[in-house]
């Protein structure tokens, strides 16, 4: 425990010093955890989650869902852990804590944009059953050739009035701002009881405009966020780039209370737009007032991803160390299936994706909308599989040897090309390991911490000592800072 303590001190140290290039003069100075959050959580809406169930592949051996690249559940949780506020059981999106880090997936191989990554070992809570673990990989490309037709959306309602929302919304977009290319135009523009259009396709040249637009900003009046939204679209349409990014970004809590406001109000807002090719990604911030659900329907119907930022230090994460993926769609409508052999595999559980899950009919539909991935991120689904002693004369699709076949299928982010790409995995016994690589180490590790957190009916004999004892096991040097700090947060959340 001694050699992760003074490992993590070092790296929250260097990480305080910092390596980007574009802080500004206080930044040096200012803790990455500074900003004051509403003590509870009152007034916060989550999706609710019906957690999967276990299944027998005899009665159904396909398990299908929407590949989503989201994080906003790991940086929310942590920051309510952080700040001592009480945790929701519907806060916890186990996926979106594992898709939170980057792994060692390998790189996609030839034309393929996706790599396909398999592993299976043994489940630590739950020792009947093994751990599958199948990640992907984006390709990486250059990104800096690629203009960027950037709508600011921002919240500037009442209820965003505060150091954690507004304030923390003008320095990290200033941060976006200042690594934009020249060549980059950049709208913003702003609602609270109506939307207002403070600038418009200004060239990201002019940085000191639009940094200035920024600054100006104050909150209040209500939210009047749809119309936000029509605007935001109507002018992303109008300054369109063919070939380039065109996106909406939203900053906001979610809370919208003028014209359309309900979620399906919302859902079907957005679901009309997401064909002009213009993407939507939501950022939200706060607490206290947080719609979680409505910014996580917004990101999914708008073709875009959601996270959650809490600190500086997250905005200089999500908006300048990791914009490429959020910016640069590769594959789009991304879907998953995987077939189980019942005479290999007894039951099987998906681990979260429980508001992702597709039937066999929107596996099958072209125009069914999923997931988008962008370039470079690793996206992973962990299952919980028991293995069949006796296939007992069972039937299956599949090849005797065969544990089961994943398949995932995608669009080019190009709106003009229809073609459905696929790619498959057949799973087999050589994916089976009794020696574990650090990463699935590290995501059995985040996954029973999250089954934990959330006090799941599945957590079995999970424990959080065995937690920090796995994670201890681990050699330094695979601690990036992002797994450095979980590791911290893990160890906090065991004193609470």
């Amino acid at each position: 425990m001694k050699k992760i303590i003074v490992f993590l001190i070092c790296v929250l140290l260097l990480n305080g010093c910092g390596s980007s290039n574009h802080k500004s003069s206080n930044d040096s100075t200012e803790s990455a955890y500074n900003y004051e959050f509403d003590s509870t959580s009152a007034g916060d809406e989550y999706l609710e989650i019906v957690e999967n169930p276990f299944v027998d592949p005899v009665d159904n051996a396909f398990s299908t869902f929407s590949i989503d690249s989201s994080t906003s559940s790991y940086s929310n949780v942590r920051s309510a852990i952080k700040n001592d506020r009480a945790i929701e059981k519907d806060m916890v999106k186990t996926e979106e804590f594992i898709n939170y880090f980057y792994y060692d997936y390998d790189e996609p191989k030839g034309n393929e944009i996706l790599s396909r990554n398999i592993e299976i070992s043994q489940c630590p809570w739950n020792s009947q059953a093994s751990l599958l673990r199948i990640g992907l990989k984006a390709e990486e490309i250059e990104i800096s050739t690629i203009q960027n037709n950037l709508v600011l959306l921002l919240d500037v309602s009442g209820s965003m009035n505060s150091n954690d929302k507004l304030g923390l919304v003008k320095r990290g977009f200033s941060l976006l701002v200042e690594n934009l290319n020249p060549t980059d135009k950049v709208t913003i523009v702003t609602y609270a009881g109506y939307e207002e259009v403070v600038i418009e396709a200004e060239p990201a040249e002019n940085k000191a405009v639009i940094l200035a637009a920024i600054e100006e900003l104050q909150a209040s009046g209500a939210t009047a966020g749809a119309d936000g939204i029509n605007t935001a679209y109507k002018i992303a349409e109008q300054n369109y780039v063919k070939g380039g990014n065109n996106r909406i970004i939203l900053a906001t809590d979610g809370d919208f209370n003028v014209g359309v406001n309900s979620i399906s109000g919302l859902n079907e807002l957005v679901s009309e737009k997401r064909n002009s090719g213009v993407y939507l990604s939501v950022f939200g911030f706060g607490s206290g007032n947080l719609q979680d659900d409505t910014m996580e329907t917004l990101a999914t119907n708008g073709n875009g991803t959601y996270a959650y930022i809490d600190s500086l230090m997250e905005a200089r994460r999500q908006l300048v160390e990791n914009i490429g993926g959020t910016l640069v769609t590769v594959a789009r409508d991304v879907k998953a299936q995987i077939e189980f052999n019942p005479k290999r595999v007894a039951s099987y559980r998906l681990i979260g994706y429980e508001n992702n899950m597709l039937t066999q009919e929107e596996w099958e539909n072209e125009n069914t909308d999923a997931g988008e991935i962008g370039q470079s991120h690793t996206v992973t689904a962990v299952y919980e599989i028991v293995f069949r002693e006796s296939d007992n004369g069972i039937d299956s699709s599949l090849e005797n040897d065969a544990i089961a076949n994943f398949k995932v299928r995608y669009k080019s982010p190009d709106i003009s090309d229809p073609e459905v790409y696929e790619l498959e995995r057949m799973i087999i016994d050589k994916d089976i390991t009794n020696y574990p690589s650090n990463d699935m180490i590290f995501i059995s590790s985040i996954v029973e911490f999250a089954l934990i957190v959330r006090d799941s009916e599945y957590r079995g004999d999970s424990n959080i000592k065995d937690v920090i004892e796995r994670l201890r096991r681990l050699d330094a040097s695979y601690f990036d800072a992002t797994k450095a700090e979980f590791v911290d947060l893990v160890i906090k959340y065991s004193d609470r």
